[in-house]
């Protein structure tokens, strides 16, 4: 198992199913795009005290996970005929 696959779920009943850091309603691609945005490490931890480090470690592991499937399924579309 990743160490992502620990801190991140992704349930029907929290932010109608989007990826978040396991025990809170903050999605994944939220704290992407503070960071994308220019954030530092530190200051998405001094803003939302209840995540750690790891937390956001692990929603930069999800995002290349899913990165990685989404190119997979892509090259497999194309192999195949199935892109449109």
């Amino acid at each position: 198992m990743n160490s992502w696959e620990e801190r991140i779920i992704v349930d029907p009943m929290v932010l109608v199913g989007q990826p978040v850091i396991k025990g809170t309603r903050l999605a994944v691609h939220f704290i992407i795009d503070l960071l994308a945005q220019g954030w530092s490490v530190d200051e998405v931890l001094r803003n939302y005290p209840g995540i750690t480090l790891e937390d956001v470690l692990a929603c930069l592991g999800y995002a290349g996970h899913a990165l990685r499937q989404e190119q997979g399924s892509t090259s497999r579309r194309m192999r195949f005929g199935w892109a449109q």
